[in-house]
């Protein structure tokens, strides 16, 4: 497991973290982070762009002149595309540009981006962004410390913090993005990633492949799973005490009154 040094805001060691081999030392895919940056920005395109065809631009619908006699080209409307201030033909029209793509395939580039960054030592790990002030001139003088004088900076964090997303707001070329929205798009663009201890491990346990197979079950854990074992022998034993119901007889139709055969009368 890569070992990585823990540093405070005033750039002085503070102790170590350890990360996944599987997340922060896979071997850097080109092809696959090239394909999400793609699709990244084939998302951000806003496709609003629109022309004009026959039926939308301005001009009215009658016919010019006649169609034959006057040795002139035949013409039907003004607002023919042949015509200056006529229609579009084939023109774009909005759409949208984005495309699916695998979530593994997503993953996979977000391990290699962070691999990369921890390969070229432009990766730091920070103990926490606990801000006396939301101030920017003390920020950027923190910054300074940990980093030296970095174009772009990307900080990761977990958890709100008012004060550093205002501190760091301020700043050209400074980004603040939550664990759960960090994609390879972002680590690309930004030369120098710092993020707080407690987002690479939680980075870390995310996108690590090794998932322990047997967790441990706490006492309550273990108490629920009793309590379903005897739920049903608890049934079944109140089944077998009640007793059984007799089965009422079933109510058969009433049979429809027979026509009493009308008798003829004796003839006298």
């Amino acid at each position: 497991m890569p070992v990585v040094d823990v540093k405070n805001l005033e750039g002085k060691k503070v102790g170590t973290v350890e990360l996944a081999d599987d997340v922060f030392s896979v071997k850097v895919n080109e092809n696959l982070l090239h394909e999400t940056v793609r699709h990244y920005l084939a998302g951000k395109r806003s496709g609003t762009h629109k022309t004009k065809d026959k039926s939308e631009v301005s001009g009215a619908g009658r016919k010019l002149w006649k169609q034959k006699g006057t040795g002139r080209a035949r013409i039907g409307s003004i607002r023919s595309p042949l015509w200056r201030h006529g229609g579009t033909v084939h023109g774009p029209v909005p759409r949208k540009y984005d495309y699916a793509l695998p979530k593994k395939m997503i993953v996979g580039a977000l391990r290699s981006a962070l691999s990369s960054k921890l390969a070229e030592e432009k990766m730091t790990v920070v103990d926490g962004w606990a801000l006396d002030s939301h101030k920017t001139k003390p920020f950027r003088q923190a910054l300074s410390k940990l980093d030296g004088e970095t174009r772009t900076i990307l900080l990761v964090a977990t958890g709100a913090n008012v004060n550093l997303e205002r501190a760091s707001r301020n700043l050209e070329g400074v980004t603040l993005v939550p664990t759960s929205s960090l994609g390879p798009y972002d680590l690309m663009r930004h030369d120098r990633l710092m993020l707080s201890r407690d987002a690479a491990e939680k980075l870390s346990r995310a996108l690590s492949l090794v998932k322990s197979d047997e967790p441990v079950a706490s006492s309550a854990d273990e108490a629920a799973a009793a309590e379903k074992k005897a739920a049903p022998a608890k049934v079944h034993a109140k089944k077998e005490a009640a007793p059984k119901a007799a089965k009422k007889p079933a109510a058969h139709k009433s049979a429809k009154p027979k026509a009493k055969a009308k008798h003829k009368a004796k003839k006298d």
